[in-house]
């Protein structure tokens, strides 16, 4: 499906999936989405691509490889995309691969085999088996790097994940960097949560950050 086919959403969720601060914040946003029925369009933004450029002393080449797992699932979140006839396989995708990670806590597996790690997740979540191939599949790049500009032409530069786009292609589209919260609320918490950042979304705030934050709950 190409940009211009997508249908119309009320929320564009740009993730990465190896990050654990995207991962609660998708958790808040899918119980949204139950509660309201709201469309999310599950895009991609590549922690392994924001980095390439990266030469500080804290990116060590195991911290590399941790984004490259994440670029390798992208990489095969692209092929569900491009042939699935359910608007809602990628995002069982990352649901399949971020349980995987964060709740049940498989990062050293994956770590030291992400290839069989990626395959138990397919197999595990009803995917074609096949589809490991595409992790080795280069050609997707240009997708999530073109997903991963747009999202950066939304925030400006210099965030990470995950990136909100409410109300994406209308004229009260909005967009941030976030939220990062270290547990995903539910229920009414989490709709009053939702309707807060939304308005600020929309509303033409460019900044609201403190640097403290709790340890991530899965």
């Amino acid at each position: 499906m190409t940009s211009a086919e997508r249908p119309s959403t009320d929320l564009d969720f740009f993730f990465d999936p190896v990050c654990p601060w995207a991962w609660i914040t998708s958790r808040w946003v899918v119980d949204v989405q139950r509660q309201r029925s709201y469309t999310v369009d599950w895009r991609f933004i590549s922690l392994w691509i924001l980095n390439e450029e990266n030469t500080q002393d804290w990116y060590t080449p195991e911290y590399r490889a941790g984004h490259f797992l994440g670029h390798r699932s992208l990489r095969i979140a692209d092929q569900i995309r491009l042939s699935s006839d359910d608007p809602e396989a990628v995002g069982r995708w990352y649901t399949a691969v971020g349980e995987a990670l964060h709740r049940d806590d498989r990062r050293r597996e994956a770590r030291d085999d992400n290839q069989a790690f990626l395959s138990s997740v397919l197999a595990a979540a009803g995917f074609d088996p096949e589809l490991i191939a595409h992790a080795d599949d280069d050609s997707h790049d240009a997708h999530i790097r073109s997903d991963t500009e747009l999202a950066l032409s939304r925030t400006g530069p210099d965030v990470g994940t995950p990136i909100l786009s409410f109300r994406p292609g209308t004229e009260r589209e909005g967009s941030f960097f976030g939220p990062v919260i270290s547990q995903a609320p539910t229920g009414v918490e989490a709709i009053e949560l939702w309707d807060a950042v939304e308005k600020l979304a929309v509303s033409g705030v460019a900044e609201l950050k403190r640097s403290n934050r709790a340890a991530p709950v899965f």
